[in-house]
This record gives C-alpha cells, sequence and structure tokens, in this order.
C-alpha cells in the first residue's frame, strides 16, 4: 500500500488539473528550472526564473551550445540534416558583469532573439520581446519561445524538459498506432482492472499547438528518467477513491499512459 502522504501529493500535482492559467504556466516554469539546473547547474528555481534569466547570458550561452550540437548532428548525419533547419551563427554576448535592466541585459536579451528568429526561424507567435522578459511585460510568451527552443534542440540530441519528452512520447505512440492500423493491425493494450473517474476531474493532456514538421530521422535523445515503481499504484489508490455517480473505467496503455472511457486520448500522468 503506497503511503497516503505521497498519494495525495501525486493527486495534486499529476490528475487534478490546473485551476488557472497562472497554475499551467508556474508548472511550464518548474519544468524549464530543472532542465536548465539539470543541463547547466544553474540555480533556478520557478520562483526565480525570470530573475535568474534577466541578463540574458544564459540564454545566449543555450543557443551556442545549441549551434554545436547542431554542427555535430550534420557532421554524423548529413543526409538527415540536408531536410532539416540547422542553426550555425553564434550568439555575441557580454557575460560578466552584467547588470539586471542595462543596457548589456537588454542587448543580450536582444541578440538572443535575433538568434530565434534568424538561425531557428521560430515564427512570430511563439517569439517575445525585449521588455517581456527584462519589464515582465508578458512571462507567457518568453516561456512559450524557450520551450520552442528546447524542442528544436532535442532534435539534434540535446536534452529535453520533462514536457517535452512527454509530447515526444505522445507522438511516438500516435505513430506507432497509426502505422498499425495502416498495416490492418489492431493496437493491444495493456489493460488493467477498471478504476471509476470522475468527470469533473479529468486529467489534463499535453498537446502540441501545431503539427511539427516530419523529420526522416528521430534522434535518440537523452532522457530525464522517471521513478515509475509506485506510480501506477498511485493512481489506482486515488482513483479507488472515487465515489462520483458518473464513472467510467481508466485503462493503462504502459507506464504512465492511461485512456479514460471511450476516448482514444492518451492521458499522461507523472
Amino acid at each position: 500500500m503506497a503511503d497516503q502522504s505521497n498519494i495525495q501529493s501525486a493527486a495534486s500535482k499529476s490528475i487534478r488539473p490546473f485551476k488557472s492559467s497562472e497554475e499551467y504556466l508556474y508548472a511550464m516554469k518548474e519544468d524549464l528550472a530543472e532542465w536548465l539546473k539539470t543541463l547547466y547547474d544553474l540555480d533556478v528555481t520557478a520562483d526565480t526564473f525570470m530573475d535568474a534569466l534577466e541578463t540574458g547570458c544564459a540564454l545566449c550561452r543555450h543557443a551556442n551550445n545549441v549551434n554545436r550540437a547542431a554542427q555535430e548532428f550534420q557532421l554524423e548525419y548529413p543526409e538527415a540534416a540536408k531536410s532539416m533547419k540547422v542553426p550555425s551563427k553564434d550568439v555575441v554576448f557580454q557575460s560578466r558583469n552584467v547588470i539586471p535592466g542595462s543596457f548589456l541585459a537588454r542587448d543580450n536579451v536582444s541578440n538572443f532573439i535575433t538568434w530565434c528568429r534568424q538561425e531557428l526561424w521560430i515564427k512570430d507567435v511563439l517569439m517575445f520581446e525585449t521588455n517581456d522578459l527584462v519589464e515582465r511585460c508578458n512571462e507567457k510568451n518568453f516561456i512559450l519561445c524557450l520551450l520552442e527552443v528546447a524542442r528544436r534542440g532535442s532534435k539534434f540530441g540535446m536534452l529535453a524538459p520533462m514536457l517535452i519528452q512527454l509530447e515526444e512520447e505522445i507522438e511516438e505512440e500516435i505513430r506507432d498506432q497509426e502505422s498499425l492500423r495502416a498495416e490492418g493491425v489492431q493496437p493491444v493494450e495493456e489493460s488493467s482492472p477498471s478504476r471509476c473517474y470522475s468527470r469533473k476531474e479529468s486529467c489534463q493532456s499535453v498537446e502540441d499547438e501545431e503539427e511539427p514538421d516530419p523529420e526522416p530521422y528521430v534522434w535518440p535523445q537523452k532522457r530525464v528518467l522517471c521513478d515509475m515503481r509506485n506510480l501506477d499504484e498511485l493512481v489506482r489508490e486515488i482513483l479507488g477513491q472515487c465515489s462520483c455517480p458518473a464513472q467510467f473505467p481508466m485503462i493503462k496503455v504502459s507506464e504512465g499512459k492511461y485512456k479514460v472511457g471511450d476516448s482514444s486520448a492518451l492521458i499522461f500522468i507523472r
């Protein structure tokens, strides 16, 4: 039997939907902060996320690391790289004695933005402006842009935030199922005993805003492994507590992946 405190923690973080866009934004900052901490041992948390990046130094340093990864990918897989947008121009930035809000900080952020537009060809809808970060005018645009930068970097083998890893797992699952259906084979699901699930507490799935460009080669990515030992037990315990009159089954497809009711959409829980 799983510890009750762990069950409640999992319920609050994994299954209950976010009450507001601010909560979801905070969750994205948590994910990105953990990602940056893993990559660069950067002292950053969700609460200090904007403060840690406002000088633009870490952003420009990451941009140049994406360039290095892209160049290595191009050398190792030249045929695959031909069909991809491979960045090459490094970002020139000031890394010493940069004061937040200063001209140097603004120049660093501006140079990173230019790199995003010209080297990664990120669309305007996912871009941010200098003041969005420096003066906190629009945190959401900055976070969405950084997620897109992480997504592009993962194509060249760089570590991706957990949110991007989940997106890729969803895409892989969908591609596998479509391939089986095209061959006339019914996908086999790993079933578990049905559990009740409240319509009012349905999981929030992760979806891309748009379909990514198809790539001829899938880069073997580095992944941050999650501890799945007690995940299914936690899910079973939480769902078993539901006493709602309107209930429908939840079926385990694989580790951390579930289907609810008659929907074919995959629900990812971590």
